[in-house]
């Protein structure tokens, strides 16, 4: 294995990264309890969604979501490739993460959008609003946990600390076979 490194994760994709991860958290820790930190870290969440959905577009290589998001053949070949002890390593996200990616964005971008509909006129005290708030944090929750799981799980496989690589934006050199 080459102990060169790769720039892969520039520096707005990693405060992305970690600033949605302590908005989520100080918004699950302060639900219930401490209501006005608990929608300043929605709303921080929301400018973070809304960022990031821009700079997918307009961003560097490896932030693009032309670059991560694969089609429902691919994604699913390499799932079977996972199975299989077999898979590639992508210098970026690999085409799991890449769903990952999506349902995280989708799932915090859903739980503002009811947490800010509960501070409407139309929707305040509305019971379905706030089950579905309620719900969405939860499966939030779930995401996160899988998401851990596959960030420890790619780790292992491809010998490489993806936490490391989160913070200071570098990862192993693509090797042959990789995918760049």
């Amino acid at each position: 294995m080459s102990s060169a490194t790769a720039k892969v994760w520039d520096p707005l994709v990693r405060v992305f990264h970690w600033g949605l991860v302590a908005s989520f958290a100080v918004a699950w820790l302060t639900a219930d309890e401490i209501q006005s930190l608990h929608q300043l870290a929605g709303y921080a969440a929301a400018a973070l969604i809304a960022f990031r959905l821009v700079y997918g577009l307009v961003g560097p290589h490896y932030a693009r979501f032309s670059q991560f998001l694969r089609g429902p053949r691919t994604t699913l070949g390499y799932a079977a490739d996972v199975v299989k002890r077999r898979e590639r390593r992508y210098l970026g996200h690999n085409p799991l993460g890449a769903v990952m990616v999506v349902a995280l964005l989708a799932a915090m971008a859903a739980i503002a959008g009811t947490g800010y509909m509960m501070t409407t006129d139309a929707f305040w005290g509305v019971e379905w609003v706030e089950e579905a708030h309620e719900i969405l944090a939860n499966l939030m929750l779930g995401l996160v946990g899988v998401h851990v799981l596959g960030v420890i799980f790619a780790s292992l496989a491809h010998h490489e600390n993806l936490v490391r690589a989160m913070i200071t934006g570098r990862k192993r050199a693509a090797e042959i076979g990789d995918v760049t």
